[in-house]
């Protein structure tokens, strides 16, 4: 177990800060190789494909107005429309929507990119915390810096399963003894440009209670964040907010959101539906896939809501 100045020398040890250049803004997203791409298609063996994410509801995570329009040429302004075709074709309507919505938190499913977190008003990279303006948002590490998509091979590590229980407890983390018995029981090991997505069953938990809980959360240790470093993983994710909760640190409220996202540059998919994803692999016998993230290109943002889809 790593102590709180373990944990605190980790922004040193296993920091990528210049790694692939002082003006990188990818981070881990630099392990995935042209090579690992390819690799990650061949992973697709049954061409199967099911979403990690959860359906953002309305009106509870996203407000939204919803215009409606029967007939086109009836609404206001209609006269003013230079197509002259609109005017004469009656046959058509429309509905459009506005949406408002905040993704960071623990109930929608999003990426998080490396400017999302300050370590002492630093971000990945050396960059500082006053690159972030109030009204164009972020110049350094956004979410734009992936506007290419992650595509790479995705690894599921049902822990829930391991541990032979329908889902951990809250306040419960999860180590790196956890994640090699993983491996070795699903018969699949986490290498170069993966994305790890971390199963506490909290999905299955959030479905049969109709809702998300509390801060209060299983996940990942602290203790993790080495081994994915070592093994270069390139984006995590979890049924969770990503961390166990409490961190059992007392000045570090979010170890692994501070490493991963200041140090080491390890974008993070926050608050997965993965139950779809296990019982998929679990009849299939297959515990990695081609995954496919693509992030709303949202200019100067720290995340994105996604939908990421896992192919078999």
């Amino acid at each position: 177990m790593p102590t709180q100045d373990d944990v605190l020398g980790f922004f040193d040890t296993l920091s990528n800060w210049g790694r692939w250049g002082d003006d990188d803004e990818l981070g881990t997203l630099n392990h995935i190789t042209d090579d690992v791409r390819l690799a990650a298609a061949r992973a697709v063996r049954h061409g199967r494909s099911v979403s990690c994410a959860w359906e953002v509801a309305v009106p509870k995570d996203m407000e939204r107005s919803t215009t409606t329009c029967p007939c086109a040429a009836d609404m206001p302004g209609a006269e003013n429309m230079p197509v002259a075709a609109f005017h004469a074709d009656r046959r058509w309507g429309f509905s459009s929507e506005r949406l408002g919505i905040t993704f960071h938190g623990n109930t929608i499913t999003h990426i998080d990119s490396p400017c999302h977190i300050y370590w002492d008003g630093t971000m990945y990279n050396g960059r500082s915390h006053s690159l972030v303006d109030a009204a164009a948002g972020s110049a350094w590490a956004a979410v734009t810096a992936a506007a290419n998509g992650i595509t790479t091979r995705g690894v599921l590590l049902d822990i829930a399963g391991v541990r032979d229980v329908p889902w951990l407890e809250p306040g419960e983390g999860v180590f790196p003894d956890d994640l090699e018995e993983a491996e070795r029981r699903q018969g699949v090991r986490v290498r170069s440009g993966d994305a790890v997505l971390l199963r506490t069953g909290y999905g299955r938990a959030r479905h049969e209670a109709g809702e998300a809980g509390g801060f209060t959360q299983a996940g990942w240790h602290a203790s993790c964040l080495p081994w994915l470093h070592e093994r270069e993983v390139a984006l995590i994710g979890a049924d969770t907010p990503q961390e166990v909760q409490p961190s059992g640190y007392e000045d570090v409220l979010m170890p692994v959101h501070a490493v991963s996202l200041v140090a080491m540059g390890l974008w993070m998919l926050d608050n997965c539906d993965l139950e779809a994803c296990a019982t998929t692999a679990a009849e299939l016998g297959q515990w990695d896939f081609h995954l496919a993230v693509a992030p709303v290109r949202f200019a100067g943002t720290s995340g994105s809501p996604v939908n990421p889809i896992a192919t078999f």
